[in-house]
């Protein structure tokens, strides 16, 4: 299970490795370009099984740590799933990853 930590002090937000390394690309991919978003997500059971939103933008503090050390397989639909919801008016909303024959 992977963290992404966000702001200091910071907040952890877990999820697996996987889905945090595309995250990963997305969430630099807009960074790079400076554009800033709200980023949200479903909470675990653990974590209440509410709703959380951060805003994410250049000044940010993010760390990502993962639980290995392999870096997964990139899943494309995935990444365009997620980059075209970090590119809509209500921002990066986390969804899990695409069956792989579904276009």
């Amino acid at each position: 299970m992977g963290i992404l930590l966000y702001g200091n002090p910071s907040i952890e937000i877990a999820f697996d490795d996987r889905a945090l390394t595309h995250l990963q690309i997305v969430i630099t991919a807009k960074l790079r370009r400076r554009e800033s978003f709200v980023f949200s997500w479903t909470d675990s059971p653990d974590a209440g099984s509410g709703r959380s939103s951060i805003w994410v933008d250049a000044s940010s503090t993010l760390y990502y740590r993962f639980h290995g050390s392999r870096i997964p397989s990139i899943n494309r639909l995935w990444i365009e799933e997620l980059m075209a919801s970090a590119n809509s008016g209500g921002g990066l909303f986390f969804s899990a990853e695409p069956a792989a024959g579904r276009l």
